[in-house]
């Protein structure tokens, strides 16, 4: 099911997302990165090789650069979305999002309770905390959506959704109280080009959900796409040199900026 809320008029379209009073904000990398630790990052600690090769049988790459060097190729030219979501896990692996108590799960379904009903938010990657099962950032895959009536911004606001009854259930269970609001950070991937969101989830957007009622306060999501800065062939993403570095320099800094995120409620 691809619309955010079964009620809704056209499913999977800003319909969505006005019936919940939920606007998208497109910002610009300057303003969205404002806050990050490190808003232009250095990518002094990947290897050369991989800012600059393209041919993953070069024979004298080192065997990580070698082996992300074929996902992006089969990310960028074989058709099934498995391929891109491989990629996607790959690439927040290489650039460590994850680490001693976070891990990376792909096709992880949360539970989210639309109307009193139950239904499956599956993201393609997202990332757990272990010693809490809480979730920190939910990555969604644009391919999914070609061939249905929907849009990211709506599949994304979903799994921000879940993601904050998902981790409040669980604070429940473990006798701790549920917090009035969560920004979840997300990632939607279409082939290897990213956007990223902060979605700024609360108890009252929450329950109109589950209620399906209208919540007085309005909810801005702030989005900020990847674009090159050169003109490059359609759909070659980060198969491009140029536009990988940049996508590299915009996934560091979301870590950063994610990470501020999550500490606050895992305290």
């Amino acid at each position: 099911m691809s619309e955010l809320m079964p009620r809704s008029a056209k499913s999977g379209t800003h319909s969505d997302l006005d019936s919940y009073n939920i606007s998208i904000v497109e910002t610009s990398p300057v303003q969205f990165f404002e806050s990050s630790a490190d808003p232009d990052p250095a990518l002094d600690n990947l290897d050369p090789a991989i800012l600059t090769w393209s041919n993953a049988v070069e024979p004298n790459l080192a065997e990580v650069t070698a082996r992300y060097l074929g996902q992006l190729d089969l990310a960028t030219h074989v058709s099934p979305e498995s391929a891109i979501d491989d990629f996607a896990l790959a690439t927040l692996e290489l650039l460590r999002y994850d680490g001693r108590h976070i891990t990376l799960s792909t096709c992880y379904n949360i539970p989210l309770n639309i109307c009193g009903t139950i239904v499956d938010a599956q993201a393609a990657v997202c990332l757990i905390y272990r010693p809490s099962t809480t979730i920190l950032l939910v990555l969604v895959d644009e391919k999914t959506l070609l061939d249905k009536a929907g849009n990211a911004e709506t599949l994304v606001v979903r799994q921000a959704i879940a993601t904050f009854q998902f981790n409040n259930e669980r604070r429940k269970e473990r006798g701790q109280p549920v917090l009035e609001n969560m920004t979840i950070p997300c990632i939607s991937m279409f082939g290897t080009v990213p956007t990223f969101y902060l979605v700024p989830v609360t108890r009252e957007l929450s329950e109109a959900v589950m209620t399906a009622q209208y919540p007085t306060s309005r909810t801005v999501v702030q989005k900020c796409r990847t674009v090159a800065a050169h003109q490059m062939q359609p759909g070659n993403g980060m198969a491009d040199i140029e536009f990988r570095k940049l996508a590299f320099k915009r996934f560091i800094a979301f870590k950063s900026l994610a990470r501020s995120c999550w500490e606050k409620f895992l305290v």
